[in-house]
């Protein structure tokens, strides 16, 4: 047996923020304002920083295992707060201000937040949640808008007297590093723990080359909000390698991430198909008006991607798109949908490939199982619930809620139902809430809605269940036209008859202005089911 051994070194965020100061001391990170303008700053600011604000946290009680909530838009300070808080040994816990007041409040309770960060443009929203939680001690605001009042405490002016170093403490590495809440479609939120251990795997995975590949040259723009998920850890991935990194603030629209990413020479963006949705249409209406030529990946998750997002971004401008499939519970990366250099595919196989959710990243397994729970073939037929299992999967709920979704053997139950092929590509049918059983069938809402949402007409689909007196349920969908466009119950029909079993056609069509999104920009189906999912019964009573 061989007496050498390998160093027990803690794998924590620390050594992110040592090593941003160390060897990328210049780069820099660029913040859109309120008011349109932007900040800049340098990593080493970013480090000083973070030791000016752990001894504030420090001097107003936060010690290790306390939770410090932010409510913030992405910027510099936010970014200050993901590498200090953890650093210092407390726990960051990201708010996300897109839930309902009640939401938040019952969030910021049950993770017994002491210390909330607030952006001064969101202390409307604050104030409307803060007094039902007796658990926050303090409030530190920062002046994104305007200058800081009576609301709580001066971010800039708590920073300015600290000390620029400090000696951060060697932490266990499976220590709670950051909570962050699903969004809570169904029953109350439940809070995710990441450890240290979790959120450094994750990130050295997340920037192997056959992952997303990030590099010092790189410039990162997350449009995906730092209160979800950790921002899919792009923010880690980018101070981990020193690429430079672009911050929207709160200017989400598609014109807003166009002339940032066009200014700022972005290569590599994050976010929700609703997102690219509307960057793809002002795209094909102004295809000269931005240069976005430096764009190396755009990378889509957080729902299914129509094929013809994908295949329009790359054909009319392009711009490479890159599915990828994760949870909050994931930490979140799971899948990535790279084509294997060894899949020998034409250009319509490609396309099919690259808009599946793609194949587990290193160190995460995954499976779809039936109703018994036993695993089932990758034939790229069989639909089934996906599992997955890794060092950044959850184990447990915040509290030991929703014991249900963990199994015996260590899989996850993610509440996806998929196929899974020869070559491992997953793809996902429906959630286990959205499919639609009718006559004994499933009918998978995903498919019908890409399929849709290839017809020149469709901005958006949302295909959901309505109630039937003979089958059970039966599929609608939810259709929002391009502007200036126009297109029939019947055409629509049409362009789905050659594609899909007559069973699978959606009884009627809903033309609406806007389809509701859930806190993180997914289609809330679950509303649609709430208005609209007795109108097929009413019809046959009627």
């Amino acid at each position: 047996m061989f007496a050498g051994r390998m160093m027990d070194y803690p794998l924590t965020l620390t050594h992110f923020l040592e090593r941003a100061r160390t060897y990328h001391a210049r780069c820099e990170i660029v913040t859109q304002n309120p008011d349109r303008t932007c900040s800049r700053a340098t990593y080493a600011d970013l480090h000083r920083r973070a030791a000016k604000l752990a001894h504030a946290l420090t001097r107003l009680g936060v010690g290790p295992g306390d939770r410090v909530a932010t409510l913030s838009w992405n910027h510099a300070r936010h970014l200050e707060l993901y590498l200090a808080v953890p650093a210092m040994g407390a726990v960051l816990h990201t708010l996300n201000l897109r839930l309902h007041p009640n939401e938040l409040a019952y969030i910021a309770a049950h993770a017994e937040d002491k210390v909330v960060v607030v952006d001064r443009s969101l202390l409307p929203l604050f104030r409307k949640f803060a007094p039902q939680v007796r658990c926050i001690r303090r409030v530190i605001v920062i002046g994104d808008d305007g200058p800081v009042d009576s609301d709580g405490l001066d971010y800039e002016a708590l920073l300015a007297p600290e000390p620029d170093h400090v000696d951060f403490p060697r932490l266990d590495e499976r220590s709670a590093a950051m909570v962050c809440y699903t969004s809570g479609t169904t029953g109350n939120p439940k809070g995710v723990v990441y450890s240290h251990r979790s959120l450094v795997l994750h990130t050295l995975v997340s920037c192997m080359h056959d992952t997303l590949g990030f590099r010092d040259r790189d410039v990162v723009l997350p449009v995906v909000p730092m209160f979800h998920a950790a921002a899919w850890g792009l923010p880690y991935s980018a101070v981990a390698t020193g690429a430079r990194i672009v911050l929207p603030g709160p200017h989400l629209d598609p014109a807003s991430l166009l002339d940032l990413m066009a200014r700022e020479r972005v290569t590599f963006a994050a976010g929700v198909p609703t997102i690219w949705l509307g960057i793809l249409a002002l795209l094909d209406e102004h295809p000269e008006r931005w240069d976005l030529s430096a764009m190396r990946a755009m990378v889509i998750g957080g729902a299914a991607a129509p094929p013809a997002l994908i295949d329009g971004f790359l054909s009319r401008h392009g711009l490479v798109v890159t599915h990828a499939w994760g949870m909050t519970e994931t930490n979140p990366l799971g899948t990535v949908a790279h084509v294997r250099s060894t899949l020998d595919l034409d250009a319509a196989a490609s396309l099919d490939t690259r808009a599946s959710q793609g194949y587990a990243v290193p160190f995460i397994e995954q499976r779809h199982v039936g109703p018994d729970d036993r695993p089932l073939p990758w034939d790229g037929a069989t639909m089934g619930e996906l599992e997955v299992r890794g060092p950044w999967v959850a184990a447990s709920y915040l509290g030991g809620e929703g014991e249900d979704r963990f199994t015996k053997d260590g899989w996850f139950k993610t509440g996806d139902v998929v196929t899974i092929d020869a070559d491992g590509y997953m793809r996902i049918a429906d959630r286990t809430k959205d499919v639609i059983k009718s006559g004994g069938e499933w009918i998978s809402s995903v498919a019908i809605e890409n399929a849709l949402m290839s017809h020149p007409a469709v901005l958006e689909a949302a295909v959901f269940a309505a109630r039937h007196p003979t089958w059970g349920e039966r599929p609608l969908a939810a259709v929002v036209l391009r502007q200036g466009q126009t297109a029939s119950k019947d055409e629509l029909c049409a362009h789905l008859e050659p594609r899909f079993a007559k069973y699978w056609l959606p009884d009627d069509f809903l033309f609406l202005d806007r389809i509701p999104r859930t806190s993180t920009g997914k289609f809330l189906k679950s509303k649609l089911r709430d208005e609209f999912g007795d109108l097929l019964e009413k019809r046959a009573s009627g």
